[in-house]
């Protein structure tokens, strides 16, 4: 019986191809009724972290039984798995590569498969590059047409799903270390630090560029520092980010992900 679920697009694919729309054709050919909503296309091509960012920050956002298709494959072809999950409020379809990773920090796994069944895919003998029209897209939408999760291939055990190495973050008597881990299309470099880590409302955040040592201080919003200054909020998400008043603190600071931030407690002497 059709459920007619929610899906959901994330990719790196961009939109000056045809590959998305070819996704939301094979979607149309199963049921034309299921709705299709794009989170993004514009991950960076092949970085799964900037993915498994975007992808863990959004899929709360999504009505019940939502089937997020999320495609960021580098490893497309390759014996790398194609999976289907089962969360408590939502499913997730794409490769197993850590993608999934940062939602499965928050939400536990009840079952997991691999795509293993021919039947739900676009064709039983898919191109090896085209994963998400041939495979992700097309079991995606069987899966939001009510076909049951243990039909779309073999059960798998969820702790042996690939995980990304992302470091976390290290609270100290004095403060916070964290890393950059995402950065937005305003340049501003958002870290892994939660406001949750936070108990002193004092507090600044240290970080080194290529030539100096800077401290940036914190600030409720963007324009709480003169156009063109640095300051450091806490973003929509939760997440300390470094941000620029009307620029871009990627192109001040020259930071890419991974870069090391400290979060300083202010101290009374």
């Amino acid at each position: 019986m059709s459920k007619n679920r929610i899906i959901t697009l994330l990719t790196d694919f961009g939109l000056s191809d045809v590959y998305v729309g070819v996704m939301k054709g094979t979607i149309a050919q199963i049921n034309p009724q299921l709705k299709v909503i794009d989170i993004t296309h514009d991950i960076p091509p092949q970085n799964i972290a900037a993915g498994r960012f975007c992808l863990m920050n959004a899929v709360a956002y999504f009505p019940l039984e939502t089937v997020h298709i999320a495609v960021v494959d580098p490893g497309v072809g390759s014996s790398r798995r194609a999976i289907a999950i089962q969360c408590a409020d939502f499913f997730l379809v794409g490769p197993d590569n850590g993608l999934f990773g940062g939602v499965l920090s928050r939400e536990s796994a009840i079952a997991s498969v691999e795509l293993t069944n021919r039947q739900y895919w676009r064709t039983p003998q898919p191109s090896s590059t085209f994963h998400g029209r041939d495979i992700f897209a097309a079991a995606g939408a069987h899966l939001a047409n009510g076909v049951a999760l243990e039909e779309l291939g073999e059960a798998i055990d969820p702790a042996s799903l690939v995980q990304l190495q992302i470091p976390n973050c290290t609270v100290t008597a004095t403060g916070i270390q964290g890393c950059i881990q995402y950065c937005d299309r305003f340049g501003n470099l958002i870290t892994n630090i939660p406001n949750t880590c936070i108990q002193n409302p004092n507090w600044s955040v240290r970080i080194s560029n290529i030539s100096d040592t800077i401290t940036i201080p914190n600030g409720k919003s963007y324009s709480d520092s003169k156009p063109g200054d640095l300051v450091a909020i806490i973003g929509s998400e939760g997440w300390v980010e470094i941000s620029v008043n009307g620029g871009s603190a990627q192109s001040v600071l020259k930071l890419e992900s991974g870069a090391i931030v400290q979060l300083l407690f202010e101290t009374n002497n």
